[in-house]
């Protein structure tokens, strides 16, 4: 087996007869389309498909990867992730994940005091962040990584109020990272740690997601300030290829924007407290 054929099988595990017009009929094993299903819909042979799932065939065309990527709907990202898989998109040129954040972005970040920011790698890793962003993460007690935070944390499930859906995104985002520099050795640590350590991170790596983070919302409950539901908006950082920028605000005159509020003025408190410690 390959990579390439346990996604191929992951996807059209994921994609029902009736979603691409076609009927259901007799008894199916598992979930999804059939692979003589995949074929019809690719415009390609049965035993090629078959070929291609069982790792038998590793060189696929541009042209098949395009239709099998309309036969079985995928995403702009997990397109890119099946061409990456397919040998037919250009991986990360420098296999190690930079820890080094551009002092001007730092600069930014710290003028943004009612923003929440940090800066990650494709290891999840948290390279630099604020001080509003450490007080919502706690001051990273327990990790410096957010997948640690998400699967190892017993703290996370309450602090992360919609836990399941934060897992699943945090385990495709972190997908396609691996599919950009499977070679990195340290998002290869942090893969095999929580493979180690969380049974929930390891079934959700079974399923094959791979998608980039988008706009979304996230409800956090803190332990300072109560329920918060933020914006958060993600950017490449063009500077260092790999890290990528982080930014939640809240909406303006809401509860969740005077939790904010004081969160801000806790951290600003916090940070002025131990300034003046001896």
């Amino acid at each position: 087996m390959t990579e390439l054929g346990d996604y191929l099988r992951a996807r059209r595990g994921l994609v029902g007869p009736a979603e691409v017009n076609l009927p259901s009929t007799g008894y199916r094993r598992v979930p999804g389309l059939r692979r003589e299903e995949v074929a019809l819909l690719a415009g390609i042979s049965v035993d090629y498909y078959v070929r291609l799932e069982q790792g038998r065939e590793r060189t696929p065309s541009a042209s098949v990867l395009d239709a099998l990527s309309a036969a079985l709907r995928l995403p702009e990202d997990s397109r890119q992730h099946l061409f990456r898989l397919g040998g037919l998109s250009p991986r990360a040129g420098d296999p190690a994940v930079s820890d080094r954040v551009d002092p001007s972005l730092l600069e930014l970040m710290s003028a943004w005091p009612g923003n929440p920011a940090i800066v990650y790698n494709r290891a999840y890793d948290v390279l630099a962040s604020n001080a509003i962003a450490d007080a919502l993460f706690h001051d990273w007690a327990h990790s410096w990584n957010l997948m640690h935070i998400v699967f190892t944390d017993p703290a996370a499930r309450s602090f992360y109020r919609d836990w399941p859906e934060v897992a699943r995104n945090s385990v495709a985002g972190f997908r396609l990272g691996h599919g950009k520099a499977p070679d990195d050795p340290r998002i290869r640590q942090v893969l095999g740690e929580l493979l180690a350590a969380s049974p929930e991170f390891a079934e959700l790596w079974t399923k094959h997601d791979a998608r980039g983070k988008t706009l979304e919302r996230k409800r956090f409950e803190h332990h300072e300030v109560g329920g918060l539901t933020l914006t958060m908006q993600t950017f490449d950082v063009r500077s260092s290829p790999g890290q990528e920028l982080v930014v939640y605000h809240a909406e303006a005159g809401s509860p969740s924007s005077e939790a904010l509020a004081l969160l801000g003025t806790l951290a600003a408190t916090s940070r002025q407290d131990r300034s003046i410690s001896p």
